[in-house]
């Protein structure tokens, strides 16, 4: 059994709120204290369900995801290869997420659906929750242009899901070191 640990942070493109009912379109990630080291890719969609409001939010076309997309069971698959790789034989990786219960809940689906197997286990570490604990303030003030401002980030997410994830690893970061913290390894 490992103590050590690997916080990666993910985000992802969606065509609606809820997995199952609506497709996960891109994968954005990268570790959270070497950020150079980044996946992302896009995958074809798995049901013709869309909120109008996310894709607008993030640019992506079902119709053009259906024929430049990774099948989901290939997207997984490599996604599943990286976190290995990052991690090594030595880590546990942690999914790190902004409002990761949104996030979680469609990285889950997929990895069980497509993989049968989720390499993150049954959780994930929440960027406004950890934020509001460190810095003792309501969950109002956990939105990212809040935390930003007041963490001096230099970073801002625009729905790319890679670089959403570098904007909140810069967020993370940056909480961490407010909370006394430095480092993700044990």
């Amino acid at each position: 059994m490992t103590n050590s640990e690997i916080l990666i942070s993910v985000d992802v493109e969606t065509s609606g709120p809820i997995p199952g009912e609506f497709s996960m379109l891109s994968i954005g990630a990268c570790t959270i204290d070497a950020p150079d080291r980044q996946f992302e890719c896009l995958l074809k969609p798995i049901t013709d369900g869309v909120d109008p409001e996310a894709l607008k939010v993030s640019g992506l076309s079902l119709d053009s995801l259906a024929q430049t997309g990774l099948a989901p069971q290939e997207a997984m698959s490599r996604f599943e290869n990286w976190i290995g790789e990052v991690a090594g034989c030595d880590a546990r990786p942690i999914m790190v997420g902004f409002n990761a219960p949104f996030d979680w809940s469609f990285v889950n689906y997929y990895f069980h659906r497509f993989l049968g197997r989720n390499p993150f286990g049954f959780t994930a570490l929440d960027i406004k929750a950890y934020y509001m604990g460190v810095a003792g303030t309501s969950w109002h003030d956990t939105r990212s242009s809040v935390m930003s401002k007041r963490l001096g980030a230099t970073l801002h997410g625009d729905h790319d899901a890679l670089h959403d994830a570098l904007a909140q690893a810069e967020i993370f970061r940056l909480a961490r070191a407010m909370g006394g913290l430095n480092s993700s390894r044990a």
